[in-house]
């Protein structure tokens, strides 16, 4: 034995394998590559920067980005968009009343179109009806031909959809059909909305609780000789979220199962089979899941692809259902075009114009300060040691 070790200290010796303490050397097997690459080797170019350099890419930059945040902006004013605050229709009496100048908003493509200010009534829900607040009537004008395609969104303001608790409210497993009891919702997000009574809420969670229920009709033209313009529901969910919902929820007996708390009033207390939801075809409902960033956010309610919505004076009859004061918020309906651009929204053509303007100016300093107090490339005098007694 003492024999074989010393053999195998004599071939390490002869290996480079072991110092002069006895101690195993790292082998070459560790070593990188001897490659540009593993070694840091690799050509690099630093590019020195001077005014004949800097100046010019300045200007150049503000004169690409002027040009493309005009065009943003030109294609955005291509839009008209209308939007009606109806939070306090409340309010109103049952005859017709103007607007405060406050609730409503047109930004129109034309922009010399007459506009008289909207109108609204309200009327009371009748006494005992659960849930709803009573509906809300809104005359309005459309200054100008509109569409196709022409969009109606609901805007709520102050909800914050993109809280943790409130994002994590629901459960996959169920709007798959996966049929989960009480015991098993208990255990996941959906609490304290998971079950009544020991029977299970389908579906769970806090975020089917809160669906906008508002109801939003066509527009019905005020005046003679323009028919009623129609809105679908089709088509106004992302592609692909009906493939996270079924048609059945694989509950073997639908009356032991139960609606959310704020969907009493359209299902009861129990389901039945004739009044359960299929939520794979429920697009408002695939909407409203898709959780909003913002506390401020727009989603689609209608939309009609075919037709233009003429000029002219138009009435949409709201069911108030959807209580906002409780959290301090609003709602409005928005009445929109898009265009090869998307929505209405200028923001982002005036940031390509800001940061145009902010390089141009940055390049004019610049050229000022060169010209003012020119300074030789690599000059050796300005360097500390050579400054002498500063």
């Amino acid at each position: 034995m003492a024999v074989w070790n010393r053999k195998k200290k004599q071939q390490q010796e002869s290996n480079g394998e072991v110092d002069d303490q006895g101690k195993e050397k790292k082998g070459n097997w560790r070593r990188p590559a001897n490659t540009a690459f593993k070694q840091q080797r690799l050509k690099a170019w630093q590019p020195i920067l001077t005014p004949r350099t800097v100046l010019p890419t300045l200007f150049i930059i503000g004169l690409i980005f002027a040009p493309i945040g005009g065009l943003l902006i030109w294609g955005s004013n291509l839009i008209t968009e209308l939007t009606l605050d109806y939070t306090q229709c409340d309010t109103a009496s049952s005859s017709f009343s103007s607007l405060p100048s406050f609730t409503y908003k047109l930004r129109s493509a034309d922009a010399g179109a007459s506009f008289s200010p909207p109108q609204w009534s309200f009327v009371p829900a009748p006494q005992g009806a659960e849930g709803e607040q009573g509906t809300c009537t809104i005359q309005f004008d459309v200054p100008a031909d509109m569409g196709p395609s022409v969009f109606v969104y609901y805007k709520l303001t102050n909800f914050f959809q993109n809280h943790r608790r409130y994002v994590k409210s629901l459960d996959s497993n169920q709007l798959q059909g996966k049929a989960p009891d009480a015991n098993a919702l208990s255990k996941g997000n959906c609490s304290p909305l998971d079950s009544i009574n020991g029977i299970p809420i389908y579906p769970c969670g806090l975020i089917a609780n809160s669906i906008y229920n508002d109801t939003i009709g066509n527009f019905t033209p005020v005046s003679a000789g323009t028919e009623v313009y129609n809105f679908t529901s089709s088509g106004i969910a992302w592609p692909g979220e009906a493939k996270k919902y079924v048609s059945n929820p694989g509950y073997a007996n639908l009356s032991l199962v139960s609606p959310p708390p704020n969907w009493h009033a359209k299902y009861g207390d129990r389901y039945n089979a004739s009044s359960f939801p299929d939520l794979q075809a429920d697009e408002h409902f695939q909407v409203w899941m898709r959780t909003a960033g913002l506390p401020t956010f727009t989603k689609l309610y209608g939309r009609n692809d075919s037709s233009v919505l003429p000029k002219g004076r138009y009435q949409v009859v709201v069911g108030m259902n959807f209580p906002v004061e409780m959290f301090g918020g609003t709602k409005s309906i928005v009445i929109s075009t898009v265009s090869w651009v998307g929505g209405k929204n200028s923001f982002l053509g005036w940031a390509y114009v800001g940061t145009a303007a902010l390089f141009v100016a940055l390049a004019l300093v610049g050229l000022g300060w060169h010209c003012v107090k020119p300074r030789r490339l690599g000059d050796m005098s300005l360097l500390s040691w050579n400054q002498g007694g500063r």
